[in-house]
């Protein structure tokens, strides 16, 4: 009880021993490892920059080449799709859908057709439908009265979800000031047409 620190002439496995081995333990690592791997998984999410894209955190940002040709062929698949429903004699909630779902994109794709012209977005638009949206489009040609019109809906609820969380997205973490702006200003439109689209029956 004398001197606790001449843990020598104890035995080893004494509080002495144990003592010094936990203050030692103690002393060394109060910021080792641990908060240094945190800081990496924060950095890595915030700025999703690094060696591999970050699956942490924040979703990666969206290429303004992947967005525009993204948001061009849903504008066509939307025209072709909707103008297609017209000729279908659709039921009485279908055929004003699809009638403002023909109006509104073709404004959108005007906007964004524009914003490439100009100069201030530099990627080719796509000039036709890519096989995923024209075997969409085969298959809703060859359905016919109440079976097209559930096609259709369908399809239009799935679209319209996905043009949501693309516009969101880049509107978000777009590197293009112009082409953000544009995706902000049409992002309520495309919600209107989703909640528009969850009601037809």
């Amino acid at each position: 009880m004398a001197l606790p620190a001449c843990s020598e002439s104890q035995p080893p496995n004494q509080t002495g021993e144990a003592q010094s081995t936990k203050t030692t333990a103690q002393s060394q690592p109060p910021s080792a490892q641990p908060p240094a791997t945190t800081a990496q998984h924060e950095t890595l999410g915030t700025t999703g920059q690094g060696g591999a894209p970050s699956t942490i955190g924040a979703a990666p940002v969206l290429s303004t080449d992947d967005f525009v040709k993204t948001a061009a062929m849903s504008d066509m698949f939307e025209i072709q799709s909707s103008q297609l429903a017209l000729t279908k004699q659709p039921d009485d909630d279908t055929k004003p859908f699809a009638q403002k779902m023909v109006d509104d994109h073709k404004t959108t794709s005007s906007e964004l057709k524009s914003l490439v012209d100009s100069g201030k977005v530099k990627v080719k638009l796509p000039e036709a439908l890519d096989d995923k949206h024209q075997k969409m489009l085969n298959d809703l040609r060859a359905k016919n009265g109440k079976d097209f019109d559930q096609s259709y809906d369908h399809i239009q609820q799935q679209a319209h979800q996905e043009a949501v969380d693309l516009f969101q997205k880049y509107s978000q973490t777009g590197d293009n000031g112009d082409l953000k702006q544009w995706a902000s200003k049409t992002l309520p439109h495309l919600k209107e047409h989703l909640a528009m689209a969850e009601k037809l029956k």
